[in-house]
């Protein structure tokens, strides 16, 4: 019998440390990522720096489109831009989840939120900006090098093989031809047709209207503000109760993010990496220093 009372106590003690561990744990993944127990909530998603991929950024989304205790998602941009497909991803996910109607998306502009920063912004339900963020640079931009004559002066001759006329067009190994410059031209100007139909149906303004403005030229945010371009001047802080006010959130909302933790190249060589490490990515780009 006391055996049997001895053996019980021991599952018990180790039952109890058990789930002491569990909730222990639960609780520091909580804390960590900022996660609100209760309540209804607000999604920050933060998109900084050169946009090459998407894939992060709708992870995010798509979690918090199917959480239902988050009301409104908060992006934070702070971007000159950066590839035109990623940019285009993004932009699709934030109207999906704005055409499904269940939860209100507000962006937030940081620094700059320029080309592809702002392609992104113009489907959300209101764009918030500080009086002195970096937007617009409505414009797309392909940056081709041409090193042939370097070549030449160190006796080093490239040989090509190819089994199409255009296949090689925007080789670095020598100059372009008035006829690749077209083929390109037509490229781009497809592409930035897209970025101002993007514009006008985001902002619902006149194709015209943007098409005025659209030649890649930069804006403050008070200057989008007069240009309808953003709704609002304010800062994350505002941005978020907004956000909170028009989803119906009652009281001080609740904010729900996920903290990204640098690799460790990143560490070492911070941003530099970021807008260095794939420059083919940006060849054809919404950016404001490469651009689209």
């Amino acid at each position: 019998m006391a055996k049997r009372q001895l053996i019980f106590g021991i599952g018990v003690t180790i039952f109890l440390i058990f789930v002491f561990f569990i909730v222990t744990y639960s609780i520091i993944t909580i804390t960590k990522k900022r996660v609100p127990i209760f309540g209804d909530k607000v999604a920050l998603v933060r998109i900084e720096g050169v946009i090459l991929d998407s894939k992060k950024a709708i992870e995010q989304l798509k979690r918090y489109k199917e959480d239902k205790s988050v009301k409104a998602i908060v992006i934070r941009v702070d971007s000159p831009g950066g590839g035109v497909v990623p940019s285009q991803e993004i932009y699709e996910e934030i109207k999906k989840i704005k055409e499904k109607g269940e939860k209100k998306v507000v962006i937030s502009m940081g620094a700059m939120a320029a080309s592809g920063g702002y392609y992104i912004s113009c489907p959300a339900d209101k764009i918030v900006a500080n009086p002195g963020s970096i937007t617009g640079s409505i414009g797309v931009i392909m940056e081709l090098a041409n090193i042939e004559g370097l070549l030449e002066k160190i006796g080093v001759k490239s040989v090509v093989v190819k089994s199409g006329k255009h296949k090689d067009i925007g080789s670095v190994l020598r100059a372009m031809s008035a006829e690749e410059k077209e083929i390109l031209q037509r490229v781009l100007d497809d592409v930035h047709n897209q970025f101002i139909e993007a514009v006008a149906k985001g902002r619902g303004i006149k194709e015209d209207v943007v098409r005025g403005i659209a030649d890649g030229r930069i804006f403050t945010g008070k200057q989008a503000k007069e240009l309808g371009l953003i709704d609002e001047i304010g800062n994350l802080e505002d941005t978020i109760k907004i956000a909170a006010r028009i989803s119906g959130i009652k009281g001080e909302p609740q904010v729900v993010t996920e903290e990204r933790k640098p690799s460790f190249l990143e560490l070492l060589l911070g941003n530099f990496l970021n807008q260095k490490i794939d420059p083919f990515k940006r060849h054809i780009s919404f950016n404001y220093i490469f651009t689209y």
